[in-house]
């Protein structure tokens, strides 16, 4: 079966016709915070996304709707070419503030080492495609150089991100009855909140942005002053981690901040349907859910874990230091949020022993609830491992006449459902590996052995969980195929490898590889 391009192609336009409008919004923010210089910048992105978009919808506006094929490779397309454009606003701003074309009243400032990083198209693009898929890595030295327009910029895209650009798109210009359902699903979603997946989306949009709003008004109780509250809220509640402050949250030096970001991760790890029953008055989902019980049960364990770890290594002052570090950093890692408090690595200095950075990359791996911001294995996906492992082992002592059925929470699965869930688990993670391994390998040849192993596959395994912590690797200095590699990485994790590997079949069967 092969995939229409023509559907591919107006799906994809109408995607970028949504995106377009975040720019005009970011025109907005620029002019509120008075950098009127970035405005043209802004413009000339939305007028450049708008049009590419515009040209792919209307020259395919006759096309069929989509199949699952063709959603897949709708949603990969989508995800590379919105990781692409969203670029050039990091671009744009950077070549203002260096030509400097304007009079005094726009406020253009002076160039500075961190803002000229996005001079160059790849970092620029590295900064989108780590906002879009909820990342959180960047090329920005010292992030409060940067004009506060960018701050926004890159905590936008993030808080799109962390529902999905499709998403996006469906709530604004999808109308019942135009495959918004398949576009839906091949964003790796296939909860229902409501009958019409239309009602479904507006519900996620309302949930998310409560939640947000709730996230911000904690973050001024505790003493986050305005600006930060609002970015950190955004990129908080999307489990994506890009901070206005180089030193993230440990910029503040606050315990009662720290612990306060604690939940707001942990909100953006549960499903959305479960916040939905949970804000009707459904409290017991917070522990009768599979998957939002075992979120609780992960992270407690492997912040206890951590916790011993660091404790047994003498690496902080307090045992209450040790747990609350212990506690952020590894609700951080598994929430994928990415936002840190501590320095696990300097790239070629060890400051994490390898047991502790290893224990926050399990939990990277493993990410938490499918339905959620969150990207990773899954927790649903690693539970269906593990039992339809066990289930396969004790098949083999049953007879070939015997029933056999397994039991994952309140979902009692026949045969024909425990291979078909297991299969797709199992490629999924081989998947993943074979990407997290040509990753690591691209690292071991271009960097030198100085750094350690362990901080390799955690910086690896940060890009393509979408977490955004480091262990020092990843930064400016990076030579470019490392950076390259980084944005693979965020996009296959952001897609959960599937439509990868549909669009990459696509293109080889476009091109007659199978036959040759």
């Amino acid at each position: 079966m092969r995939v229409n391009t023509r559907t591919v192609g107006r799906d994809v336009g109408r995607i970028l016709q949504a995106i377009s409008l975040m720019l005009v919004v970011s025109m907005g923010i620029a002019t509120v915070n008075q950098e009127y210089y970035t405005v043209p910048a802004f413009g000339i992105s939305a007028l450049v996304v708008a049009g590419i978009g515009t040209l792919l919808s209307r020259a395919n506006r006759d096309a069929d709707q989509p199949e699952k094929l063709d959603a897949m490779v709708t949603a990969a397309s989508a995800w590379g070419v919105t990781g692409l454009l969203g670029g050039l606003p990091f671009l744009l701003i950077a070549w203002t503030i260096a030509l400097d074309p304007y009079p005094a009243w726009a406020n253009t400032p002076q160039m500075n080492e961190t803002t000229a990083i996005f001079l160059q198209p790849l970092e620029s693009v590295f900064e989108s495609m780590s906002g879009f898929t909820g990342t959180g890595l960047t090329m920005a030295a010292v992030e409060e150089d940067l004009p506060r327009s960018l701050h926004w910029w890159r905590s936008f895209t993030e808080w799109i991100g962390g529902v999905g650009v499709i998403v996006l798109t469906v709530a604004i210009l999808a109308r019942p009855g135009s495959g918004s359902f398949t576009l839906y699903e091949s964003e790796a979603r296939s909860e229902k909140i409501h009958p019409s997946i239309i009602s479904t989306v507006q519900e996620i949009w309302k949930i998310y942005l409560g939640l947000t709003l709730g996230a911000v008004v904690l973050f001024l109780a505790v003493g986050m002053p305005l600006w930060d509250a609002i970015n950190h809220g955004m990129t908080g509640i999307a489990t994506g981690g890009f901070s206005v402050h180089a030193d993230s949250i440990g910029h503040y030096n606050s315990p009662l901040i720290e612990y306060a970001v604690v939940p707001v991760m942990l909100a953006g790890s549960i499903a959305f349907p479960v916040h939905y029953l949970i804000f009707k008055g459904e409290l017991h989902n917070f522990y009768s859910d599979l998957q939002t019980r075992w979120v609780f049960i992960w992270f407690a364990i492997g912040s206890l874990v951590l916790t011993a770890i660091l404790y047994g290594n003498g690496q902080y002052e307090t045992l209450e230091e040790t747990f609350r570090i212990a506690l952020f950093q590894f609700v951080s890692a598994t929430s994928n949020a990415g936002f840190g408090t501590a320095t696990v690595g300097t790239g070629t200095g060890q400051v994490w022993s390898a047991g502790a950075t290893l224990l926050l990359c399990l939990g990277m791996l493993t990410g938490a609830a499918a339905g959620s911001t969150v990207s990773g294995i899954k927790i649903v996906r690693v539970i269906t491992l593990i039992k339809g492992t066990g289930w396969q082992i004790k098949n083999v002592f049953l007879p070939d006449s015997a029933v056999r059925y397994l039991q994952i929470g309140d979902r009692r699965l026949s045969e024909e459902q425990v291979q078909r869930e297991y299969t797709e688990a199992t490629v999924v993670f081989i998947l993943w590996l074979v990407f997290l391994c040509l990753g690591i390998a691209v690292f071991l040849y271009a960097l030198s052995p100085a750094y350690p192993l362990e901080y390799i596959i955690f910086d690896v395994m940060s890009a393509q969980s979408n977490v955004g912590l480091d262990s020092g690797i990843t930064g400016p200095e990076m030579p470019a195929i490392t950076k390259a590699m980084l944005v693979l990485n965020m996009w296959v994790g952001r897609l959960e490898i599937i439509p990868v590997a549909v669009i990459l079949g696509a293109i080889f069967d476009r091109l007659n590889l199978y036959q040759r």
